[in-house]
């Protein structure tokens, strides 16, 4: 069975970039720090990591955050996303205008202007048709940024928010919630490591 999920880096005070976020700085000021642990040699983080990627059938992103992983100073195939781990699955990106170019053009991409819930249809088709096709359930996974996260939840479109919870305060930067939807969630996992607090929650 498909599951929606959401899966992003936050600090302690609830940032998912640092301040001053851009194409040539898609982390902001200090932010690579929410992210040492997609790059840490622990054994645990190489583990969450090698299955969360591993069961990705297609990723749900917004627009911003293709812009910075689209961007000359983004993904390459050492940083790409599951780099090294697994396969490239297909991405989808919630958009209002999509793009005249595409510099990853060996990625599957999609770009959907209705909105969120068409994004997550369109991304679940695809996952579906990855779970026929290697024999074994995918998922989609919503990566954000965190407007695209917090749209997801408050629209009521996911079974699963996962959380690496990095132990640095930014002060400021792009918020994960902003308010919003009321949501009841419970702890499914919470797994420390050296470099993050890895925890996974269901919906109700």
């Amino acid at each position: 069975m498909t599951r929606i999920i959401a899966d992003i880096s936050v600090s302690l005070d609830g940032f998912v970039t640092g301040p001053d976020p851009g194409p040539d700085n898609g982390l902001g000021t200090g932010g690579e720090a929410l992210h040492t642990w997609a790059f840490s040699d622990d054994p645990e983080d190489r583990r969450i990591l090698r299955e969360a990627t591993a069961r990705s059938g297609a990723v749900v992103l917004g627009r911003h955050l293709f812009d910075v992983v689209d961007g000359p100073y983004g993904w390459d195939d050492e940083t790409g996303y599951g780099a090294g781990e697994v396969g490239k699955p297909a991405f989808v990106v919630v958009t209002g205008s999509p793009p005249d170019t595409v510099r990853l053009t060996g990625l599957d991409w999609t770009f959907v202007t209705p909105g969120m819930a068409d994004a997550v249809a369109a991304a679940r088709e695809r996952a579906e048709a990855a779970s026929a096709a290697g024999g074994k359930d995918l998922d989609v996974v919503v990566m954000g940024g965190g407007t695209t996260v917090g749209s997801a939840l408050d629209a009521g479109l996911l079974d699963a928010l996962t959380l690496h919870l990095a132990p640095v305060v930014l002060g400021t930067g792009t918020p994960l919630f902003t308010g919003g939807t009321p949501h009841t969630l419970v702890q499914r996992d919470a797994i420390p490591t050296s470099t993050a607090t890895h925890l996974t929650y269901d919906l109700l």
